[in-house]
């Protein structure tokens, strides 16, 4: 890891999507080793994985940007306008933010969720969203340092593979 604390930010290529899929799976069962701890973390087959990132870079749906250290890829995000039903077309959403968990609190999040932030602007939207599990508390603080506000009738149940996991939408404005 570089001695620096800014990470520069950059459109995703499709050269990228491996490399985003591997930090993909890699970070979710980081992530989820705390929330699901009797049950085997499901993961998304590599090549499965790999295939969605190359799809969402080539048609930027969504918009896939990633954060380097050097020319190492050590987070992404994934943004465009959001997917629940009934929302106005200028509520974007957050679709997927992930960091390597080796640079967690360094900045990378920080600096993946600004490009969000801009893009999103670029595209005319004035709020956004994100949906993040309810036990993941590293996550709902990030969000919450960001600005986000639990938004606490929304919350679902989704299935995670063999569990069920509980996530709850939480939005910001974007001005």
């Amino acid at each position: 890891m570089s001695s620096t604390t800014t990470f520069s930010v950059r459109p995703a290529t499709l050269r990228d999507a491996k490399n985003i899929a591997e930090l993909h799976n890699a970070t979710v069962r980081e992530a989820f080793k705390a929330l699901i701890t009797d049950t085997p973390i499901p993961v998304v087959p590599l090549d499965k994985r790999q295939a969605y990132w190359r799809e969402a870079i080539e048609y930027s749906e969504p918009q896939v940007q990633v954060a380097l250290d050097d020319d190492k890829i050590v987070g992404f995000v994934g943004f465009d306008r959001c997917r629940d039903k009934g929302t106005p077309p200028t509520m974007g959403e957050i679709w997927a933010i992930y960091v390597n968990p080796a640079y967690w609190a360094k900045g990378v999040g920080l600096a993946l969720w600004d490009a969000a932030r801009e893009g999103l602007q670029e595209e005319g939207c004035t709020h956004v969203c994100v949906w993040v599990p309810i036990a993941n508390e590293r996550a709902l603080r990030f969000h919450e340092l960001a600005g986000f506000k639990r938004e606490m009738s929304s919350a679902k149940t989704v299935p995670m593979g063999a569990v069920k996991v509980e996530e709850i939408r939480l939005k910001r404005a974007l001005a």
